[in-house]
Order: C-alpha cells, then structure tokens, then sequence
C-alpha cells in the first residue's frame, strides 16, 4: 500500500470512529528490511503496510492490538538477528500509536439545546449525530458541525443509528412523548450513556413509564435524568456546558479506570438543588 493510500484510509477510519493503531519506523541501522518512516495501519481484524514481515512484523501487530486495548502507545526495539529471520545484522525501533474510537453522541433534538449540545460536543472532540424530524431544523445550515443529520421520526432513527459501548445519547425533544420514545429506544441499544433533559418530575413520569412498560430496574438505572452537572445552568448555552461537563467527565472516568492519571480529573462539588431544567 502506498503511503497516500494509508493516510487515505486513516481518515476515513477517523471519520468512522473505528479504532486502528499506527506502526511507524523511527530508526535503523545495518541490514533493516525496512527504513525510518515506514508505516502499517493495524486493525482489528486486517492490516495494511508493512514494517518488514516475519516475526518484526507478527510482534508489532500483537502489539498494536494490545495498544488498542489498553490505550497506551509503545516502542518496540528489534536487534535483527537470525531470531527475527535475518542473518545480515542490523537494528530497528517501531513506535505504535493506538487511535481509539472517537466518542459518539447522539443528540435527539435540534431545537436551542440541542444545537448548543451538539456544536460543543464537535469542539470537545466527539462525532456528532443530530436526529430531529423537523426539516426546518435540520438543514445543514443550521447543524454545520453535525458529522450526521437524520431528519425522521425517533422511532424510525433507531433502525439506522449503530450504538455501542462508546456511544452517549442525550435527549432534548420538542415533547415528552418523543422524549420517552427515544429513551426506550436507547435502552434497546448498547449505548454507554443515556441522558435526559428535564426536571425532577419529568424524571419521576419517565421512571413510572418505564416500569408500566416492563423494563427492569437495571434498564431504568441506565437513565441519567436529569442529565447535566449541577452548575446552575439556564440558557440553552449555559445547560449545554452542564450536560458537556457530564459526557467528558464520564469519558474521562472511563479512561481513567484503564489506568493512568487524567487530567482535570479533580471532582467538581454540589453546588446545591439547581439543576437544568429548561425546556429544549
């Protein structure tokens, strides 16, 4: 593969938030099958480039997987001896850099806080998907820093909408009877956090729904409402920081428990009863 064509697919993983680790040649000496910046795209189930085949290659692949999955990038030195399958001599070093996947949120709402959400989560680093079936709403023009506009109802959303484990759902539409579609629509998913604009007593008709319609105390728990940190917020820019604040800090806390200090990990305080509470 030429070096275009990696980079090529690198950004189009990217853009997927697919994670991929990158093996790259930082030096050599001797008889090295390969020389300083020779690189290989390394995926979960297939690679591309090489950085000198053999076992160079089958221990730089192990450890890219295992860079993957434990976050950290690595240095692998290799003396190339006929251990390796070479006779002639010679040294390499290997960096590998994992790319985890990119944080995906969907936000169910492009009203005032859902826009606010959504264009702070973009700054913050997250692949941002918008789903509203308002058409006046959706237009690019108005969502810019969406990577994703789906204009259709919420229950037709979930059949084209892929959540995992690294997916955050924040919920902020216009009524309470789409509200609770889509959080019984993310409960049916993997998604990693499910948060719901509202106050206390939305919180409290939305629990007593769920358990009317049979979902278990665990389902119900996965829930975050109201969503948001308690800061006080009102404007719709002011909650988009109080629910931004939250998605980072459950991020962070999920990276964190791999291992590793995070910065501006210090706990924030309570700062009393407040809470967002302002309509989408």
């Amino acid at each position: 593969m030429k070096d275009l064509e990696l980079y090529e697919e690198i950004i189009q993983l990217t853009r997927l938030g697919q994670p991929f680790a990158v093996a790259t040649v930082t030096a050599n000496s001797g008889s090295s099958p390969r020389k300083a910046g020779a690189k290989m795209l390394v995926r979960r189930r297939h690679d591309a480039g090489t950085v000198g085949g053999g076992r160079i290659e089958l221990e730089t692949v192990r450890a890219a997987l295992a860079a993957l999955n434990g976050g950290e990038p690595t240095t692998l030195p290799f003396v190339l001896t006929e251990e390796h399958g070479f006779a002639c001599g010679g040294a390499m070093s290997v960096y590998v850099e994992p790319h985890v996947s990119v944080p995906h949120l969907v936000m169910f709402g492009a009203g005032h806080v859902g826009k606010a959400v959504a264009g702070l989560a973009k700054r913050c680093g997250f692949r941002v998907t918008v789903v509203d079936e308002r058409p006046e709403c959706t237009g690019r023009e108005e969502l810019p820093f969406a990577d994703e506009i789906i204009c259709c109802s919420v229950k037709e959303a979930f059949g084209r909408l892929r959540l995992g484990n690294g997916s955050y759902v924040v919920i902020a539409t216009p009524g309470h009877v789409h509200d609770f579609d889509a959080v019984r629509g993310a409960l049916g998913t993997q998604a990693g956090f499910i948060g719901l604009l509202g106050s206390r007593r939305k919180r409290q008709a939305l629990l007593t729904t769920l358990t009317e319609d049979g979902f278990a105390q665990e389902q119900r728990d996965r829930v975050v409402t109201p969503v948001g940190l308690e800061i006080g917020a009102e404007t719709p820019e002011e909650i988009a920081v109080s629910i931004m604040g939250q998605l980072v800090r459950e991020r962070r806390n999920h990276e964190a428990a791999r291992g590793g200090a995070v910065a501006g990990g210090r706990a924030i305080a309570p700062d009393g009863d407040m809470q967002a509470t302002a309509a989408p």
